[in-house]
């Protein structure tokens, strides 16, 4: 075949070297399930929810200083903490206990209580069902990141959004199945390997959007040389020299995923500037999300984003609310704040209650939250006392709080307890098994039905547990 490209790194470099790594876990996830060690779920009842909005904090938000108001922490402010239990914490230095840093107050019809660090989001309750017994595995905060995602503390198995596109695939060929919203401050603990698809197939992981104003949204997706107008040749040139590349490798799944990424990359030129471009939006919107906001800014642009994907057929958004603890800042760059949690809740909290205002305004004002589950968590909690004689509270893995709005949620409930403190799970304690079988639930999935057979084990995103928390169901 004569042709002036001999070489096929020579072709991707005419076409964009980017393109394979714009949508490496893009490709619909029908053709994924026709591997034979499937055993895929489809729906196996009506779907209350089509597409998942996830909120992750990093670094642990403090649910006694939030949303589980604990009364018995205002009677023992300030007495010591029991000396030997605060050992097995993860500092394990225990000070005083210290009650909430912010008053809560009953808020909605139903009178659920929020502390005043979310003014904004509190005209929500009457939306949001709340789980108060959430427990983790890991007072570390990769594992337990992975934990929350995955259902496991080890690296190497799939994510809730892996597992979601290989369950019901995508309702658009022209964008992602599965996109991820790092914070602009970099990536949160435990990096790439939160939105893995571990040993499913490739193209199940999730896809990297960056929102910052001075970035483009997909990384190397247009080729940094001009373009000729017609590279129809080209690109069935390509083609063919990618398929039979493919045919000498049946089994490998990252080959075939990166080929599906190509194409996906190509119709992304088309309809990815189309959709992150947040100017169409109307100034309402802007201010409504408040975009100009130098710190709230970024967060907001997330969550619109986030708002303009799922409107436009993305099933899973992810979107990371806190970084790494990369380095020593005047703030934390995540809510892990054992140093001065009013100084870094404080920040964080202005942050996250402006977006999740803005954002279940925004879905609801379009009739998209009765389609759209959002739900909101962290890796952990942090404990009822002082970190020692810090300002600070330490790692609690032993209870937090999640809460679920959209989709089939009955808002203004709760589910579980934490102990009179805010220590411990008391009343139904649940792991994220148990959350990720709610959300499956709501998306018309039985979690038990939606598997992958690898090593000789049938493995599931709830492993061998989970149930549906039905108390927090509208119906």
């Amino acid at each position: 075949m004569n042709h002036p490209f001999t070489h096929r790194r020579e072709f991707l470099g005419r076409l964009g070297d980017g393109f394979g790594l714009a949508a490496l876990a893009g490709m619909m996830a029908e053709e994924g399930r026709a591997d034979q060690n499937v055993v895929s779920a489809k729906t196996q009842h009506p779907a209350r929810a089509t597409s998942v909005i996830q909120i992750f904090c990093p670094g642990g938000l403090s649910h006694v200083d939030t949303w589980d108001y604990r009364p018995e922490l205002e009677r023992l402010h300030g007495t010591s903490f029991d000396a030997e239990l605060g050992k097995q914490t993860f500092a394990g230095i225990a000070g005083e206990f210290a009650r909430s840093f912010w008053k809560f107050r009953q808020h909605g019809e139903c009178g659920r209580w929020l502390s005043d660090l979310f003014p904004k989001m509190a005209l929500h309750v009457d939306d949001m069902g709340f789980i108060h017994s959430m427990q983790n595995k890991s007072a570390l905060h990769g594992p337990a990141m992975f934990m929350q995602n995955s259902g496991f503390i080890r690296p190497g198995f799939p994510c809730m959004g892996s597992w979601v596109i290989y369950g019901l695939g995508c309702e658009t060929e022209n964008l992602p199945s599965f996109v991820v919203l790092p914070d602009t401050r970099g990536l949160p603990p435990g990096g790439v390997i939160n939105w893995s698809a571990g040993f499913l197939p490739a193209m199940h992981q999730g896809t990297v959007m960056e929102t910052g104003t001075d970035r483009p949204a997909i990384a190397d997706l247009f080729p940094a040389t001009a373009r000729r107008t017609d590279e129809s040749p080209e690109r069935e040139f390509l083609q063919t020299l990618n398929r039979q590349h493919a045919q000498q490798r049946p089994d490998d799944n990252l080959l075939e995923a990166r080929i599906r990424s190509y194409e996906l990359a190509a119709r992304l030129q088309m309809s990815a500037p189309e959709a992150v471009d947040l100017a169409r939006e109307s100034q309402s919107t802007h201010e409504l999300f408040v975009l100009d906001d130098e710190d709230i800014g970024p967060f907001g642009r997330q969550c619109l984003l986030a708002r303009r994907l799922v409107e436009r057929g993305v099933r899973f958004v992810q979107i990371y609310c806190g970084a790494e603890n990369t380095s020593s800042k005047k703030i934390r760059p995540n809510w892990d704040s054992h140093e001065d949690i009013v100084r870094d809740h404080g920040y964080w909290g202005r942050i996250l209650d402006s977006g999740v205002h803005a954002l279940l305004t925004d879905l609801k004002q379009r009739g998209l939250l009765e389609t759209t589950l959002v739900f909101c968590t962290s890796e952990f909690g942090r404990q009822p006392f002082m970190q020692g004689k810090q300002k600070g509270r330490d790692h609690n893995p032993g209870v937090f709080t999640v809460w679920m709005a959209g989709g089939g949620i009955r808002g203004g409930t709760s589910f579980g307890s934490s102990d009179p403190v805010g220590f411990k799970a008391a009343e139904n304690p649940t792991m994220s098994w148990d959350l990720h079988a709610t959300a499956l639930h709501l998306l018309g999935i039985d979690h038990t039905q939606l598997s992958y057979y690898h090593n000789g084990i049938q493995r599931r995103l709830t492993d061998v547990h989970g149930f549906v928390i039905k108390e927090l169901l509208n119906g």
